[in-house]
Order: structure tokens, then sequence, then C-alpha cells
């Protein structure tokens, strides 16, 4: 099972019950429960099938890479979850409440700001226009995952650096 070191998990769970706390605020909540069910797949999904019908040509490179990136970044959250086995913070930390619906059993990396992160800096490279709204889309994403309970901060930047990884290495291979 994963657990950081001494001080780094004491600060992770200190985190995640501060961002937690959050949720008890319940237009909060429900906005972060709205942009995580919108992380699940469903934004990008429909912005991508939008950028294929107005941007016609020019999307199909943008939509292809993500589609890439998507693939490629379910078969790295799965493997990781699988070996890490890391308890979601509302499983161990006390007065930590699960406020959103996990979509698996486990915490290690954050599949939603993996694929945040991933498809908006794809989507940024092709289309720069988009980038603040498709990066302030990818922040709120974020920042549901330990609000919601769901996830532990140190989860969500592993999820951010994998994703922006995975980015960089789609769209070098064009």
């Amino acid at each position: 099972m994963f657990v950081l070191p001494g001080r780094l998990q004491a600060l992770d769970n200190r985190l995640v019950l501060c961002s937690n706390r959050l949720s008890r605020h319940r237009a909060l909540r429900d906005f972060m429960r709205v942009v995580s069910r919108l992380g699940d797949g469903v934004a990008w999904y429909v912005l991508a099938v939008a950028l294929l019908i107005v941007g016609g040509r020019a999307a199909w490179a943008a939509v292809a890479q993500m589609s890439v990136a998507g693939l490629a970044g379910v078969a790295i959250y799965r493997f990781l979850k699988t070996r890490t086995l890391r308890p979601r913070p509302f499983e161990v930390v006390c007065d930590v409440v699960c406020a959103g619906v996990p979509l698996d059993r486990f915490s290690f990396p954050s599949g939603h700001t993996l694929h945040a992160a991933s498809f908006s800096l794809i989507l940024a490279e092709h289309f720069p226009a988009l980038g603040p709204a498709v990066f302030g889309f990818a922040l709120l994403v974020a920042a549901s995952r330990p609000v919601l309970g769901l996830h532990y901060p140190s989860d969500v930047l592993a999820g951010a650096g994998i994703g922006a990884a995975l980015a960089a290495i789609v769209t070098a291979l064009g």
C-alpha cells in the first residue's frame, strides 16, 4: 500500500482535511460535484465533438491526440492504482467526509486530474484561445477531488504531473 513518508503524509492528511471542510458549504459542495461529474469525461467528449463540428479538419489532430492521451491515461492510472492500493482519504483520515462518488476503489493517482491536465494542454497547443477556459476547468476538476474527500492533494499533483508528461509526449509525436 502506498503511503508517503511520515511528515509528508501528515501534511497530505491536513491539506485534504482542510480542503474537505469546504464541502460543508452546500453550494460549493454541489458545484464541485457538478465539476467532478463533468470531469468524468462528459465535458471533454462534448468539447471534442464541438471542435470536430466547428473546427472541421483542423480539429482532427487535437481530437486524435486527446484520444491517444485518454487511452494511455486510463492504462497508466489503472496500472498505478492496482499497484499502489492507496485507500481514499475518507476511508482513513478522521473527519474527512466522502462528498462525491468515487469511480473506483483506490486513490493514487487522480485520474480526473490526469485527464484534465493532458486534455487541456493538448487543446491549448492546438487552439491557444481555448487555453484560459480549459486550464480554468482543469484547475476546478483538480480542486474538486480533495474538496469532495476523494483524493489527497498528492494524488492530484501526481495526476497533473503524469497528465502533463503524457500531453508532452503525445504532442511531440504529433
